[in-house]
């Protein structure tokens, strides 16, 4: 079966899985205003920083009483300086369906070696989260990256829990309503949902999660690029803008300029609202073909930001070679960047639906996968 070229083409063929698109009103040059040779902890570099702090706590609702800190090192940064500093005081269930969350298991039971339960999943399917013992501390990723899998909501966590709950929150951050009362530690990045620059990352803690780091040491020695108390207090400066090493004040100012487009979106709500509009868009391209589906079988799981799709395969194919070749296709005509699955995950395509993304290039992209499937599928 052979398909005409698609007349349209996405104005934006960037869907890359991090880093991610840029807001659509992107500038180089509206980051004029970064204080570019000027020390981070002087009043200007520290306002900005202090500004990230705030924005992100503005526009994600995080409450009162919750500390926000700047960490070195992206969300794999963040996430491993929870696990090294509060992580050893109780025994802990380590939750796996994707590649992200299975790095934290290897980090907890083969470096940490703390006690630890595993529960896991395979690509496309989520572990059942109620079956978990919240009397232990719970590591878990919201939003699976390279599986397409995603928390549906926090109802099972338990208010009452004994343990904290650390969760990776990556690429679920400004798309998803996470829900600040059953998380303790929360992890991501700047270059997923808002499109920022790399390397540097965000953690929230909660109240429980202070006292956790105050309450107890760990048995192991920490670099200091981990520590987040001395003498048994919380250093409170990390909270406030003093990072431990020195960021990008060209990258903050990156993510400010994003932060401000957010607020011109509706916040949370109007982010939210785009992923779920481009997660639509490659629905309803899906639902009409039975040669695609999605990677995340139960639809209530299915993110609306790392949208991973397979192929039926052609008889006499292989299935990996086909997938690639497919993506190769769309990166050859420009109409789509970096779209193959992740190099762990299950052949097929992995497509980019956060808030940064604009629906109409995703309704544009839809026609290209089906010509370049069946491009491939015939010259195979």
């Amino acid at each position: 079966m052979a398909i005409d070229t698609p007349a349209t083409r996405p104005a934006n063929p960037r869907f890359s899985s991090g880093p991610c698109a840029k807001p659509p009103v992107y500038d180089l040059n509206n980051l004029s205003g970064a204080p570019l040779g000027r020390s981070h902890r002087a009043p200007i570099g520290k306002a900005k920083l202090v500004a990230a702090i705030d924005g992100t706590r503005e526009i994600l609702g995080v409450p009162e009483g919750y500390r926000i800190g700047i960490v070195p090192a992206s969300d794999t940064g963040a996430f491993e300086m929870a696990m090294w500093t509060m992580l050893g005081e109780r025994p802990v269930e380590m939750v796996a369906w994707e590649s992200f969350g299975a790095g934290w298991v290897t980090d907890v039971v083969k470096q940490l070696k703390i006690e630890a339960t595993v529960h896991e999943a395979p690509y496309g399917e989520i572990v059942d989260m109620a079956a978990l013992n919240y009397d232990n501390d719970v590591c878990f990723t919201w939003n699976g990256t390279t599986s397409g899998v995603r928390v549906a909501s926090g109802d099972v966590i338990p208010a009452d829990r004994k343990g904290l709950t650390f969760c990776d929150a990556t690429s679920a951050a400004f798309a998803q309503d996470l829900p600040w009362d059953k998380l303790d530690v929360t992890t991501f990045s700047w270059q997923k949902v808002l499109g920022g620059e790399a390397a540097h990352g965000m953690l929230i803690l909660s109240p429980r999660a202070v006292e956790r780091l105050e309450s107890y040491a760990p048995a192991w020695p920490l670099p200091k690029i981990f520590r987040l108390t001395k003498g048994g207090k919380l250093i409170e400066g990390i909270f406030r803008g003093e990072t431990i090493n020195t960021p990008s004040m060209l990258c903050v100012e990156d993510y400010l300029l994003a932060l401000d487009w957010a607020r011109t979106v509706g916040g949370l709500k109007g982010l939210m609202a785009r992923a779920d509009a481009n997660a639509a868009a490659v629905a309803e391209f899906v639902g009409r073909h039975d040669w695609i589906d999605f990677l995340a079988r139960d639809p209530e799981n299915r993110s609306n930001t790392s949208v991973c799709l397979t192929f039926a395969t052609p008889d006499g194919l292989d299935g990996a070679a086909f997938a690639k070749a497919v993506a190769k296709r769309l990166e050859a005509e420009g109409v789509a960047l970096d779209v193959g699955a992740y190099r762990d995950a299950p052949p097929g395509l992995r497509i980019w639906c956060g808030g940064t993304v604009e629906t109409a290039d995703v309704a544009a992209l839809m026609p290209w996968i089906e010509w370049a499937y069946h491009a491939e599928r015939a010259a195979a």
